[in-house]
């Protein structure tokens, strides 16, 4: 059996992933091997005591809560810690300052603006996500979610959480392009543009019918599957953490879009809040390709490029003077 850094080596030939320019030719291969070095770890997890003690705990859950309990109120309970306890600290260090050298637009929001962004994200929580969560739950059911014993594989869980990002992104592309007309976006999707410089919480701060409209391409692969219970907690957390770190407004050493093929990341989606509306492009909520390929991400490339002859100048400048 090949290992997981043997089917890395043999995607990327120790050649850096990224190229803004040609995105799905660069990409797909190592994006194939990738999925498949990711399957053969989570098949390697399986066979460790881990999942008996994943298990036991759901062996638990299940036997002292309801499956409306379970999927509604436990659900909702997953969704506010992940994403307060993920988006927090980007408050923190946009007041403090701490490691600006990675902030991605040297603008700051005010405290108070901040404050703003909290107190609606927990109306709009409480008074939207969750009343959402517990009328889709028949839906759901419907559509065959389980939560009984055994734990789907890990194959299972990983190829259909795979499958809800691409379905996620496809849908939300367009949902994205079509709240940028000129009547959606000036009475729907300028709330959510009220911050030109994300962080981390405004990933969800929008106007109610856009947290439906949009919402919807998030559930609708699991809706389509009928997934168990766990695998669409797995998939809410993944999904939060993703957008969290998109509106992050940091560029780090280690984001995922530095190592992750086809992954848009914080550059790519800040470039979008920045940018007049009829002119942001970057509409993708994950992946790249799809701007890519529908020519929607024509001013983002420019800019990097730019970048990098900027970047490539002063080196040799530096060189020179050496």
């Amino acid at each position: 059996m090949r290992t997981c850094v043997g089917l890395w080596n043999s995607s990327t030939h120790g050649q850096s992933v990224r190229n803004y320019d040609y995105p799905l030719c660069d990409g797909v291969v190592v994006f194939h091997n990738s999925f498949t070095c990711l399957v053969w770890l989570w098949e390697q997890l399986s066979m460790v005591p881990m999942a008996s003690i994943l298990e036991s705990a759901w062996q638990y859950l299940i036997t002292h809560f309801s499956d409306f309990q379970l999927a509604c109120l436990g659900s909702f309970f997953l969704h506010e810690s992940v994403f307060f306890l993920s988006g927090l600290p980007f408050i923190y260090l946009e007041r403090l300052g701490y490691l600006s050298k990675y902030k991605i637009q040297t603008k700051n929001n005010t405290p108070a603006a901040q404050n703003k962004c909290i107190t609606r994200l927990l109306l709009y929580h409480f008074g939207v996500n969750l009343p959402v969560m517990i009328f889709s739950y028949p839906v759901f059911r419907y559509m065959g979610m389980q939560s009984s014993l055994p734990l789907p594989s890990w194959k299972v869980i990983l190829t259909q959480i795979l499958f809800y990002f691409i379905l996620e992104d496809f849908v939300f592309y367009w949902g994205h392009r079509i709240l940028h007309t000129k009547w959606l976006y000036k009475h729907v999707h300028s709330i959510h543009h009220e911050y030109a410089t994300p962080f981390g919480l405004t990933s969800e701060y929008a106007h109610p019918a856009e947290i439906l409209f949009l919402g919807f391409a998030t559930i609708l692969g699991p809706a389509i599957t009928g997934p168990h219970l766990f695998t669409l907690w797995l998939w809410m957390v993944v999904r939060v953490l993703e957008t969290v770190e998109a509106h992050c407004g940091y560029h780090f050493p280690f984001s995922l879009s530095n190592f992750i093929p086809l992954y848009g990341g914080a550059n790519f989606h800040d470039y979008h809040h920045r940018v007049l509306y009829t002119k942001s492009g970057n509409y993708s909520s994950t992946f790249v390709y799809m701007d890519w390929i529908f020519g929607t991400d024509k001013g983002y490339r420019k800019l990097q490029a730019l970048k990098r002859y900027e970047a490539e100048a002063s080196n040799n400048q530096t060189s020179r003077e050496k």
